[in-house]
């Protein structure tokens, strides 16, 4: 790949992006970001990462976008900012907690209606709070409601 992009010609990844193959292009940038960071070129890698990590976000595919986020971590880059968008990114687990809380439920009450321990639901909603950039169940409950009204 290293030659195609010297000599000017279409490297593999180019062929991908403009084929409909986005799955295969982003897996591909992955894979190459991945190969680079742990060659040294971390600049190099990052360009190829942002871009996987942007399209798998963009298709739904969390794991190899959480994949492509920590080799970007390893690369020096800084983790970004969440942008809440909607309750989809939460886990069903993390779902189910966070409207227990919002219909303002205490971590006991939310924990025996689960069968989970209330440090559990705490993990939980510690977890929702950072996912939707938000630091109290008052900001929860206006962030589920505008997204139920969508």
């Amino acid at each position: 790949m290293e030659a195609a992009t010297r000599a000017g010609k279409p490297t593999p990844i180019d062929r991908l992006s403009r084929s409909r193959g986005r799955t295969q292009e982003a897996r591909a940038r992955l894979v190459y970001g991945e190969w680079l960071r742990r060659e040294g070129r971390r600049v190099d890698a990052r360009v190829q990462l942002r871009a996987a990590q942007e399209s798998f976000a963009e298709m739904g595919a969390h794991a190899f976008a959480e994949r492509a986020s920590r080799e970007l971590l390893a690369t020096g880059e800084r983790a970004r900012r969440r942008v809440p968008e909607t309750s989809s990114q939460l886990t069903p687990q993390e779902s189910r907690i966070a409207v227990l809380a919002r219909d303002g439920r205490s971590n006991p009450e939310i924990g025996t209606a689960l069968s989970i321990s209330p440090r559990t639901v705490e993990y939980h909603l510690h977890k929702v709070f950072t996912k939707l950039d938000i630091a109290s169940r008052t900001e929860l409950h206006l962030v589920l409601s505008a997204a139920r009204t969508r």
